[in-house]
């Protein structure tokens, strides 16, 4: 059995520049933008590497353009010999990441992948109109649905990430999550902090996403997965495509369970997380969560090659 996991990031990872020394080095990384780009009619590939910033930043651009370099990444690794379900032992994604962990693992087609964040994107911004709907840190502070629930005379209020490492984000009605933040620096925790985001993401604000993931969903063709994956909202592995659908539906309104997912990866003999695509988020917070998994970041061309000598062996 394989000590290895996959995982993929999400929204927060993307920066101007991402991908491009991938597709400049690899024919296959350049092929997998390609692809994205021609599935939504747009030259993504050409804000991701020379921005402006804020319209990478914007969701409906951010989920499909970190989808895009996470696939890359693994399109690279598998032209020069890795097999998935022989070397991984499962794959998860943080968010939108499920998405990019799904079509490695062989449920969706990358032109569908793309088109199925770009309309997530969408519906997830477009759920709440600006300015109605929060975000915020809560770090420090191990327990926070009481605090939630007293917030929710201002609004809906919910834990939409438990990260781990002692960080939770609550999401919902602006004046619900800025009263719970509120409470939570008097209940002691080190910092509550609102965070720049243009919606409330999982939380019961977000149900029309939901309703759109679900048509979307619906009409797409799915494959079980190769390797099984942990998903978001139950932290324990799934292995039927039907289910993976049921289960991106629920995690646009449901918690994001990170601390559990990578809890559960140390209990089934998960010793090395290797993060695939932008950025080095989940790795830093699997050293917080268990000291015993090692988290290596993979986005570069030196780090595919050095993942790949110690994969294959």
């Amino acid at each position: 059995m394989s000590t290895i996991a996959f995982t993929f990031p999400g929204q927060g990872s993307q920066a101007v520049g991402m991908g491009k020394d991938l597709a400049e080095a690899f024919p296959e990384a350049r092929a997998v933008f390609d692809e994205v780009d021609e599935a939504l009619g747009q030259k993504l590939s050409d804000i991701m590497w020379n921005g402006p910033e804020e319209t990478l930043t914007l969701t409906a651009n951010a989920q499909p353009a970190l989808m895009a370099v996470s696939v890359a990444a693994i399109r690279v690794m598998e032209a020069r010999g890795l097999k998935l379900a022989d070397k991984v032992a499962f794959v998860a994604g943080h968010s939108l990441g499920e998405y990019s962990a799904l079509c490695a693992a062989g449920t969706f087609s990358l032109a569908d992948t793309a088109r199925l964040l770009r309309i997530r994107g969408d519906a997830m911004q477009s759920a709440v109109p600006v300015g109605q709907g929060a975000m915020a840190a809560i770090i420090g502070l191990e327990h926070v649905d009481a605090i939630c629930a007293a917030a929710r005379d201002a609004g809906v209020c919910q834990i939409a990430n438990d990260n781990g490492g002692g960080q939770l984000v609550i999401s919902g009605s602006k004046a619900a999550v800025e009263k719970a933040a509120g409470l939570a620096t008097e209940k002691g925790a080190k910092r509550a902090i609102m965070l720049p985001v243009s919606a409330p993401f999982h939380s019961d604000l977000m149900a029309p996403a939901a309703d759109a993931m679900r048509h979307a969903l619906d009409k797409v063709e799915k494959h079980n997965p190769v390797v099984p994956v942990i998903a978001n909202v139950r932290a324990v592995p799934v292995y039927d495509a039907d289910e993976v659908a049921t289960l991106l539906v629920t995690q646009v309104t449901g918690q994001v369970r990170w601390r559990e997912t990578v809890e559960w990866f140390g209990a089934n003999g998960v010793t090395t997380l290797y993060e695939i695509g932008s950025g080095k988020v989940l790795t830093g917070l699997a050293r917080r969560i268990d000291k015993n998994i090692s988290g290596i970041a993979v986005n570069t061309p030196a780090d595919i090659e050095a993942a790949l000598t110690a994969i294959m062996g």
